[in-house]
């Protein structure tokens, strides 16, 4: 009877714990109506994604990337919404500060910041650089710290949402990701700090964890090594259903968790199972990771220190029926070549199957 009661009393208390947590998790929750939004990397893939979402709700945008004719694009896919298009590269803290001062000109306040702006590169570790490491870096902790560092004055006092947007890659090293992880673990560990700081400023961190994400990215990446095998392993496994995740699905949970001012966020099944397996059986995982290694594209001579993009690396394999749903999602998120027309590469594609 003793033990009865004591389980009763342990599951009255979760119970409540858990509708305090919900209480709260409602009061944070925010409309986008009227906004101030910064993406960075927002030109183009899960920015550009985000951005669309995000302008349907009536956010004011202010887009950081750094080609020209990439932010142009994507401003003209957004239309009517209300965009601001920055060159910007963030790993230059000067020109961060810069656009920031931009985006406060044109409307007086800064309400979100989603730090999306990445870089990958694949290929194995004997052909990455320290260049390629400090590239990492340099974009995914240093760019989001930098970008932090010029939102949060203007979001104190009156709060703010913030997404650092980091990746399973950040909770697991992932093979021939290696420069990648890297930085995407700093990121993490970059944003879960923050965010304990800045809570009671009523600035709310999200650290989001995607799996694999159809956002059309990787013509756009770098491989080095064995680069069209590298390339067509990696175009594969971004593409197929039920391993990765349609962009725009993903983008919904990240506003929602935006929304609500969660503290963190995994998205995929497999990216969640990952995850847990690492921290429940760090050995078994080593293990099969180590054994991934053995599956993936050997080194080859000194000519696979040289990078290559995505766009000169496919084969017969990529892009293929296997890579298709990425395929689309590359048309569809302003992931193509800025020198030639969507029509053209899109032919181009077609042609290369």
């Amino acid at each position: 009877m003793g033990n009865t009661l004591r389980l009763l009393r342990a599951a009255a208390v979760g119970a409540g714990v858990a509708v305090a947590a919900q209480t709260m998790r409602r009061r944070r929750r925010i409309s986008f109506l009227g906004r101030v939004v910064v993406i960075t990397g927002g030109s183009r893939g899960l920015g550009l994604v985000l951005a669309r979402q995000l302008a349907d709700e009536g956010a004011k945008l202010a887009l950081l990337a750094r080609s020209d004719e990439d932010l142009e694009r994507a401003a003209q896919m957004l239309a009517p919404a209300d965009v601001l298009a920055i060159p910007c590269d963030v790993r230059d803290e000067a020109q961060v500060q810069a656009a920031i001062r931009q985006v406060l000109e044109r409307w007086g306040r800064i309400d979100v910041l989603i730090n999306n702006a990445g870089v990958i590169q694949v290929g194995p570790l004997e052909h990455m650089s320290n260049a390629d490491f400090r590239e990492s870096l340099d974009v995914h902790f240093w760019g989001a710290y930098h970008c932090m560092q010029a939102v949060i004055p203007h979001m104190r006092g009156r709060g703010g949402r913030i997404a650092n947007i980091t990746s399973i890659g950040g909770k697991i090293a992932v093979p021939h990701l290696t420069p990648y992880c890297a930085g995407k673990f700093a990121l993490v560990g970059l944003s879960d700090g923050m965010r304990a700081e800045l809570r009671k400023d009523h600035i709310y961190i999200t650290t989001v964890v995607p799996g694999l994400m159809r956002t059309g990215s990787p013509p756009n990446a770098i491989f080095k090594g064995r680069h069209r095998q590298e390339y067509a392993w990696f175009a594969i496994s971004d593409a197929l259903p039920g391993l990765s995740i349609d962009a725009e699905r993903a983008a919904r949970q990240i506003i929602e968790a935006l929304r609500y001012g969660d503290a963190s966020l995994t998205i995929t099944l497999p990216a969640k199972i990952a995850a847990a397996a690492n921290n429940l059986l760090p050995n078994l995982v080593a293990s099969i990771t180590a054994l991934a290694t053995r599956l993936l594209p050997r080194p080859t001579s000194d000519v696979g220190d040289q990078r290559h993009s995505g766009w000169e690396s496919q084969s017969a394999l990529a892009p293929s029926l296997l890579t298709t749903l990425s395929d689309q999602a590359t048309v569809a998120n302003n992931e193509l070549r800025a020198q030639e027309s969507p029509e053209a590469q899109t032919r181009q594609v077609g042609a290369e199957r």
